[in-house]
């Protein structure tokens, strides 16, 4: 395997140098390296477009009194994580297409999955809080304003904040304990848990138990919460006498639907690709990885910037469009 990758030294036992922080060798895609210079060109413009738009809308719901209402706050917290993500693989994937820098530490191949993993976790929260916020406008409306208050969205996102760093902490600090052999090379340009934990010459049950409970109660259970939620919403929806009325009422969650839909569709992908495709091309593993990680985070700026009327007040108030905002 390693023939295939000229920057990789001879194949040695890691657990001789675990204590020196030993090298891993990161890939980007195996068998286009003549064209990494048009790869790096789509990546950067990834990353352009996902952290640029993310921080034009924190910038927009800052400077907007109208929009320091919970459900924009709870938009403020995707805009943060979907940065927080982007910000977690650029490093290394700009290194590797840019730099053609394959390397990487132990230790901060042991910080970007943290960040990675935790920013996912906290992205299926917000997405989990800002579903029962549909849920209580469509539902209970005349009760929105009593149900869903500003300091109850700060505590929420207080619990976004926390819960993924502090489940992440326990599989990832353990890595550094096991021994490790054989190849060196992971198949992506950044670092995940699922794909280092192979590497580990030892007993990993605990880990793989860990991150198979820790995925079912976190991001599983979010989507079947954020599931029933919109079960509800359609059945209230339903309900309702006109066709114009329903469709007008439905449209106020379809932006969150979007967002929903853009996140877990290739993070459950991604999941049971490790989980069950272990014989399927590299090049799925590659498509699916990359998407979940590059794709929600440019997306979902552009969700909302199209689809929330306010938002779209506010660019044109921003930018100074309009004049009667």
């Amino acid at each position: 395997m390693l023939a295939q990758y000229p920057f990789s030294p001879h194949i040695i036992p890691l657990s001789n140098l675990t204590q020196f922080s030993p090298m891993l060798y990161l890939t980007g895609f195996p068998g286009l390296e003549t064209i990494e210079h048009w790869i790096f060109i789509f990546f950067f413009l990834l990353y352009l477009v996902a952290i640029s738009g993310n921080c034009f809308i924190l910038i927009i719901i800052k400077s907007s009194p109208r929009l320091h209402t919970p459900m924009y706050y709870l938009l403020s917290f995707l805009a943060f994580t979907d940065l927080g993500l982007s910000v977690s693989t650029l490093p290394t994937t700009m290194g590797i297409f840019w730099l053609h820098s394959h390397g990487i530490y132990f230790g901060a191949c042991q910080i970007q999955m943290f960040c990675i993993h935790s920013f996912s976790f906290m992205e299926s929260s917000v997405l989990l809080v800002m579903s029962f916020d549909c849920f209580v406008a469509i539902c209970y409306p005349l009760r929105y304003s009593v149900i869903i208050t500003g300091q109850q969205v700060i505590r929420a996102g207080l619990v976004v904040i926390l819960r993924g760093p502090i489940a992440t902490v326990p599989i990832v600090f353990l890595l550094k304990s096991f021994p490790y052999c054989g190849s060196q090379v992971l198949s992506h340009s950044f670092c995940l848990h699922q794909e280092v934990i192979h590497l580990a010459c030892t007993d990993t049950t605990f880990n793989n138990l860990y991150g198979l409970t820790l995925v079912v109660f976190t991001v599983m259970l979010d989507l079947v919460l954020i599931a029933l939620s919109y079960g509800v919403i359609l059945h209230t929806v339903a309900r309702l006498a006109s066709k114009e009325e329903r469709l007008r009422t439905f449209q106020t969650c379809t932006s969150h639907l979007c967002a929903v839909l853009v996140f877990f569709v290739p993070m459950v992908g991604l999941s049971l690709i490790h989980r069950f495709g272990k014989h399927a091309p590299l090049a799925v593993h590659l498509l699916m990885a990359n998407v979940y990680l590059f794709v929600p985070p440019m997306l979902n700026p552009i969700i909302y910037s199209i689809k929330t009327k306010e938002i779209r007040h506010a660019i044109s108030k921003l930018l100074g469009l309009r004049k009667d905002c």
